[in-house]
């Protein structure tokens, strides 16, 4: 199973959408609330690791960060996958609430995701996966902030190394019979391709016919010969700050994992569909290369 915890890449991401929302006229995605949530001193400290190469011990309170200094480099490594992908799941997820009405959304490896608190939509039941610790952080912020937490967010704390998803979903009030839509954000990166199939047998054994879910995922060009200068930079960014990335998956991989455990793929957005949807006519980012993003159903049994 995923293992999660709050991570520096995590804190990158959120990084990206802050200074995105911030900084950025034109917006790919605006989560408003992200720089709220992360708060000026890890903001500070994220935007320092930046501009200082991503090197922690250059770190210093006393001095801040340049926006104008850090803007190319996060705009080329770091912020195309954050702003797309969850763009992308966010999107889908309307469109599965519009058309199921109730329904669950579960979101593995929550960290400082902030759609709990910009949903203006009832129906949808939010359940946060997340490590105990990275759990606490963000109430104790949640607190800090005086933000009323929804009566439709659960929070569930987990230790995917160790607890059992179904488990700690059902203890949190999780419904088996309610379509839901669960969110694999960010991880598959990270994983060989049989503890990301563990994942998806878990989410298929807690839903039933009608749930879908949605992930992003590099493919097998990564780290290979054909694979461009920024892949690689992200790689080394990444492992340079103590989390390695793995190699890609195929397509037919991905596939066949979906097919084993009962999911039929409904949509995959290749790095040239990313392109077009999100980055067209821009001239200050672009997708990735290697990145995929994939929506997939559960398929009734016949």
């Amino acid at each position: 199973m995923i293992e999660t915890r709050e991570s520096v890449t995590a804190k990158l991401c959120s990084f990206a959408r802050a200074f995105h929302s911030n900084i950025e006229r034109n917006k790919i995605f605006d989560d408003y609330l992200a720089y709220d949530l992360m708060g000026k001193d890890e903001f500070e400290k994220i935007g320092q690791l930046i501009q200082n190469d991503f090197d922690a011990e250059k770190s210093d309170k006393n001095y801040t960060f340049a926006s104008n200094k850090i803007a190319n480099c996060i705009n080329r490594y770091i912020t195309p996958i954050p702003l797309s992908r969850i763009a992308f799941a966010e999107n889908k997820l309307d469109a599965f609430a519009q058309h199921c009405g109730k329904c669950q959304y579960v979101i593995c490896g929550a960290g400082m995701d902030t759609f709990a608190f910009r949903n203006d939509n009832p129906d949808i039941k939010v359940f946060e996966l997340d490590h105990p610790d990275t759990g606490r952080y963000k109430r104790r912020r949640i607190r800090e902030l005086e933000w009323i937490i929804p009566d439709n967010l659960t929070f569930a704390p987990i230790d995917f190394s160790k607890d059992d998803m179904s488990e700690r979903l059902l203890v949190s009030g999780y419904d088996p019979e309610i379509p839901t839509f669960f969110a694999i954000l960010g991880v598959s990166y990270y994983l060989t391709l049989s503890v990301f199939e563990d994942t998806i047998r878990k989410i298929s054994s807690l839903c039933k016919a009608e749930s879908k879910v949605v992930f992003d995922y590099p493919d097998e060009t990564t780290l290979r010969g054909q694979s461009t200068e920024r892949v690689h930079m992200l790689a080394s960014i990444t492992e340079k700050l103590g989390e390695k990335m793995l190699h890609g998956y195929s397509y037919k991989e991905i596939y066949d994992v979906l097919e084993r455990h009962g999911f039929e793929i409904e949509e995959h957005e290749t790095p040239q569909m990313i392109q077009m949807h999100y980055f067209e006519n821009r001239s200050d980012m672009a997708a990735f290369e290697n990145i995929n993003f994939i929506l997939a159903y559960k398929e009734s049994k016949q």
